[in-house]
């Protein structure tokens, strides 16, 4: 099975729902909304529709990201250092305890870490992911580890197996192969305004077709008319 959706909202949601089985909510990144709203989105929705989220950014970035602009929280600057890249902190243990009540809320099952480039494979990095996804209370979820920067292929798949976690790569830079779950996410080949071609669409599909259960989330500007495009064929 191979679904198709995009990463937010590009069009309205009604419209939105006519149109995919699944879509990854973003807003949930840069600060979680209220509990209230994950439900009434959820209640919003037909009941066969997917939610899937990106965790909090306390979590797996650290207050120097420029994405804590967004944050509408205020951070003492002696807290500063106790946030992101997964520390074995009680301020990172709080963020993950808000996440996953949101999650509930919303009815997800697979929670997406999108981990900065400044998150390298240094000793002390690894330690963290390997005792936050140990710690970490799982229950029914489904966990999605998305590295961005200097990670190496394999070295990344050998962490998430032994995490018993999914690594999440652009299906063009870091192609897996096959098995029983993918999940990718489509940022554009040469950057956010990339419009894919009918070709690349066509190879998509093939390349989901080696997973029993394949994601393919679109995460360019032109993200609702690829993902249409991208399911007309499937069609």
């Amino acid at each position: 099975m191979i679904k198709v959706g995009c990463c937010g909202f590009p069009v309205k949601r009604d419209i939105y729902y006519q149109s995919f089985p699944v879509v990854e909510i973003q807003q949930t990144f840069y600060h979680l909304p209220l509990i209230e709203t994950g439900m009434r989105w959820r209640e919003g929705a037909p009941s066969e529709f997917e939610f899937t989220m990106k965790a909090w950014q306390l979590i797996t970035h650290e207050p120097s990201s420029p994405t804590y602009r967004r944050l509408r929280i205020e951070i003492s600057e002696d807290k500063k250092k106790n946030y992101g890249s997964f520390k074995d902190t009680e301020e990172v243990e709080i963020a993950w305890s808000k996440t996953e009540e949101f999650a509930r809320a919303l009815g997800v099952n697979k929670i997406i870490f999108q981990s900065p480039a400044s998150f390298i494979p240094s000793n002390q990095n690894i330690k963290n992911l390997k005792r936050f996804f140990k710690k970490v209370r799982r229950g029914s979820f489904i966990f999605i580890w998305e590295p961005r920067g200097r990670w190496e292929i394999k070295e990344v798949e050998e962490l998430c197996k032994d995490l018993h976690i999914y690594p999440c790569f652009d299906i063009f830079r870091q192609f897996q192969g096959k098995g029983d779950f993918l999940y990718t996410r489509l940022h554009g080949k040469t950057g956010y305004h990339y419009i894919y071609l009918e070709s690349e669409l066509k190879e998509i599909v093939e390349r989901g077709k080696s997973f029993q259960l394949a994601y393919i989330m679109f995460n360019n500007t032109n993200m609702f008319e690829d993902a249409s495009r991208l399911k007309r064929l499937l069609e």
